[in-house]
């Protein structure tokens, strides 16, 4: 059994270097807005299941998964650059939907806080009000940010 703190040692350096190989080593247009969100080691250190969120359609979720899958080799090669290790664990790719489960439970908590406001006028008073449902709203607050960082970039 491996020492569970050079486990995470490991876990955090792959981790760390498929995100960067994601985000500015692979030419592919279907890797936008991909987040790595976790990295989990085997007990034998021979396979690495890396969890990723997509901020898109399912369609690009789709095209993502299937570029990860693709891009595997390129990527576990870059992963073997960087651990000293003899054998470089091989990549499963998962998607995580903890990031849509949270903002759809968030969006739950709210609606109910505001049908409690309804019934009960003075209720919760201290808390803010929901955010707005409406997706072309954050849509717009992203493209808003990543021009922000587009502009910088080029500034």
């Amino acid at each position: 059994m491996t020492n569970p703190r050079v486990k995470a040692r490991i876990q955090a350096r792959i981790h760390e270097r498929a995100a960067h190989c994601v985000e500015f080593e692979l030419n592919d247009p279907r890797s936008a807005l991909i987040t790595i969100t976790r990295v989990e080691l085997s007990d034998d250190l021979s396979l690495a299941t890396i969890c990723y969120s997509v901020y898109g359609s399912e369609g690009d979720k789709n095209r993502v998964a299937r570029m990860l899958v693709d891009a595997s080799g390129f990527i576990r090669k870059k992963i073997g650059g960087v651990l000293r290790m003899r054998r470089i664990p091989e990549l499963r790719w998962v998607y995580d939907d903890s990031i849509e489960y949270s903002a759809r439970m968030n969006q739950t908590i709210h609606e109910a806080l505001e049908k409690d406001r309804a019934i009960h006028p003075g209720a919760h008073a201290e808390l803010p009000p929901a955010p707005p449902a409406d997706d072309k709203v954050v849509d717009q607050e992203y493209l808003d940010f990543l021009n922000a960082q587009e502009e910088e970039e080029q500034g």
